[in-house]
């Protein structure tokens, strides 16, 4: 008899939720990461990012609300998005003022467009989900505009960094969702 491949019996909308949970996560790590190296390289900076990094815990927090609530496990890719998102915010902030603003333009860019994406399908087929991603949009979006207004669009760090951190970003949203 030929094996089978068992498909999740996790919805859709856990499965988002579990990706999202994650991806707050790497951003707290981001975050963490870059307050380290701005005491340092950016200084300035510091009170933003700490201000950013507790916004994204209380995201988390929303997300492992719902999670816990649907009785659903963090998502596999948890680990890794720690990981790489310090890796990445110890590098940037180590860069200094522009090169941390233009990954959190990068990485918010990405998150944004998902979370309107997961709210569209979403909508009709799990509210619970759509209201837990509604609750952070705003506070994401204060991230991308306030980090944006740290630079200009012909900046080379933003030219350089946004593309390989937005297709990094994705590529880890991808594997959450496959993991």
């Amino acid at each position: 008899m030929p094996m089978t491949h068992r498909r999740s019996t996790v919805s859709l909308g856990s499965r988002v939720l579990k990706v999202d949970h994650a991806g707050e996560f790497g951003a707290i790590a981001i975050y963490t990461g870059q307050i380290t190296m701005a005491r340092w390289r950016a200084r300035r900076l510091v009170p933003e990012l700490v201000e950013f990094r507790e916004h994204e815990r209380r995201h988390r927090a929303i997300f492992a609300t719902e999670l816990a609530r649907r009785h659903v496990r963090r998502c596999r890719s948890y680990p890794l998005c720690g990981v790489g998102g310090f890796c990445l915010g110890i590098v940037t902030g180590l860069l200094g003022e522009r090169a941390i603003s233009a990954t959190t333009v990068a990485v918010e860019s990405v998150v944004l467009r998902h979370l309107e994406d997961q709210a569209t399908r979403l909508r009709d087929v799990d509210p619970e989900a759509v209201e837990a991603i509604s609750r952070i949009v705003d506070e994401e979006r204060m991230h991308h505009d306030h980090a944006a207004a740290h630079l200009a669009a012909s900046d080379p760090w933003y030219r350089t960094l946004r593309p390989m951190v937005a297709i990094a970003t994705e590529a880890v949203i991808w594997l959450g969702m496959k993991l």
